[in-house]
């Protein structure tokens, strides 16, 4: 790569890592994950950067390259099976602040992977439909079908979630 291509690229990765970092975060619901989501998807953005800068702004690839990144690690088998050693792993560092409740994050979690991308991408990075498809590799009317089953899926664990506490 040349010398310019890779000082547009770090300062392509510095100014939007945080963003990146919010979106994986919203996606998983776990910092640790969400750092290692972006870390993979810059290094899979370094190897094709100079192809991707020809044909434009890279905001939506670099987000399409995210969410790939995330639900490749959906597939994982390995990820979702427990330990059973009856050691209590470490206590979590605490999360920064985001704004947005730890009640709304476990409500997201319980969103099936498709409609939650569509619910992020939608309404948490605030991004138009025609972008989201993009992101997607889908049509506007998937994309505003999975945010609005994803938002009615949200309403319902939250109402569940409230009914609980009451």
């Amino acid at each position: 790569m040349r010398a310019g291509d890779d000082a547009d690229f770090r300062e392509f990765a510095r100014a939007r890592a945080l963003a990146l970092r919010r979106t994986a975060y919203l996606l998983c619901g776990d910092w640790h994950l969400a750092e290692d989501l972006v870390q993979n998807a810059l290094v899979k953005l370094y190897r094709v950067w100079p192809k991707i800068t020809r044909r434009g702004p890279v905001d939506n690839y670099a987000r399409q390259v995210l969410l790939r990144c995330w639900l490749d690690e959906q597939r994982r088998p390995w990820r979702h099976r427990e330990r059973r050693d009856g050691v209590v792993p470490e206590q979590p560092s605490p999360a920064p602040d985001t704004g947005i409740s730890a009640q709304l994050l476990r409500a997201l979690a319980e969103v099936p992977p498709k409609q939650r991308a569509a619910v992020v991408l939608r309404y948490c990075a605030d991004l138009p439909a025609a972008e989201v498809a993009e992101v997607l590799r889908c049509s506007e009317g998937t994309v505003r079908s999975q945010a609005a089953r994803g938002l009615e899926t949200l309403r319902g664990v939250l109402e569940q979630s409230a009914e609980r506490s009451a």
